[in-house]
């Protein structure tokens, strides 16, 4: 079974010199202002810190702080068939977002010595906020406007390939899937039960997982956001900001739309995600990449849901475990509730539900 290595807790980091940060905002910013306040922002699970810089004239800019500066190049995740990486994965797929017209952060300046990123503030409107946790009747409108920046990516992103750009040189093969199915056996089955499970319970799991792990891997690839979902997207007036793409690769289309619409944070009525799948296929076929069979795609939209959500389920404990990090542990049982509508739509899973059950009771 393939682990993360233990030692790779959430660094703790010292807040930027201020000093430095003042004489870059009045040196290397294309707007001529002066620092006001530099303001500590929530983090997520990763080894970044992000601050919000009060500038004068009212304007504000977001400083992303890399753990380490030289070292933060690699994905503490394993991704299969990675090339050396020689810049930050952020900037090397940034540059292929903007070509392809999606709506990130602009990089206004990049200290590599201290490892500062300025960008573009995008405010503090996450879609799960602006959609007041699926309750507002915006809901489906921004959905809609975030559907329409996946087929952005997924059409504009993917063609023409681009050896430069990272994401192009690794993908979601068996290998990968596999890791991320063994994660959740590791952390959400073995450390969140407290023991691992009994080998008549584990084989029969590990096959089923091997199968949907090679169905998915089998589907054409495009390029994948990988963490498309409601705390990665920013609503801005009009514009819909997408953020924390540098560990994008090659997947299947499922996938970013299964991020989308079987979110960890967010529960979507089922018309509405019935729809949005829809105007995705619409979109990815007026954009000349028809994906076929409707129903064919319904059911790898739904085992790629049951493959990420179970990878998010044993995440959720791992970052707790190891990075000492509780908040996720809450959005658990709404992962495994996804896991267990997909296992009771599918009879083939049946086996799934019978040997995971007894360890993950939201799965009873």
């Amino acid at each position: 079974m393939a682990t993360l290595d233990p030692a790779q807790p959430k660094i703790a980091l010292a807040p930027p010199d201020r000093a430095r940060v003042a004489r870059t905002v009045e040196t290397h910013l294309h707007v001529r202002a002066a620092l006001i306040d530099l303001v500590a922002l929530p983090g997520d699970a990763s080894n970044r810190c992000y601050f919000r810089l009060m500038l004068s004239g009212n304007r504000s800019v977001i400083l992303m702080q890399l753990a380490e500066p030289e070292t933060f190049k690699q994905s503490e995740e394993a991704v299969s068939g990675a090339v050396a990486v020689t810049e930050l994965p952020f900037l090397n797929v940034h540059r292929r977002l903007v070509k392809a017209g999606v709506t990130v952060p602009t990089l206004h300046y990049y200290d590599q010595e201290a490892g500062l990123l300025y960008l573009e503030d995008f405010g503090d409107a996450l879609l799960v906020q602006a959609c007041d946790e699926g309750r507002s009747a915006d809901t489906a409108r921004y959905y809609r406007r975030a559907i329409d920046m996946l087929v952005r990516i997924h059409s504009k992103a993917t063609s023409p390939a681009d050896d430069q750009c990272i994401a192009f040189h690794r993908a979601f093969d068996v290998p990968l899937l596999m890791w991320e199915f063994d994660h959740f056996l590791e952390y959400g089955v073995g450390a969140r039960h407290g023991k691992p499970m009994c080998a008549d319970d584990f084989r029969p799991v590990r096959d089923v997982f091997q199968q949907i792990a090679e169905l998915i891997a089998g589907q054409p690839r495009l390029f994948t956001h990988r963490d498309y979902h409601s705390r990665n997207l920013i609503v801005e007036g009009d514009r819909l900001g997408v953020i924390d793409f540098q560990d994008a690769l090659m997947g299947p289309a499922a996938y970013d739309l299964a991020s989308l619409l079987r979110d960890a944070y967010i529960v979507l009525e089922e018309s509405l995600v019935d729809a949005l799948i829809a105007a995705y296929l619409d979109g990815m076929a007026k954009a000349g990449m028809d994906l076929g069979d409707r129903m064919a795609f319904r059911r790898v939209f739904d085992l790629t849901s049951l493959q990420r959500n179970l990878k998010a389920a044993g995440r959720f404990v791992y970052i707790d475990r190891v990075k000492k990090n509780s908040k996720f542990l809450a959005d658990i049982p709404r992962v495994l509730g996804y896991v267990r509508r997909n296992l009771a739509k599918y009879p083939e899973l049946f086996p799934l539900r019978k040997h995971l059950a007894p360890y993950v009771l939201e799965l009873r």
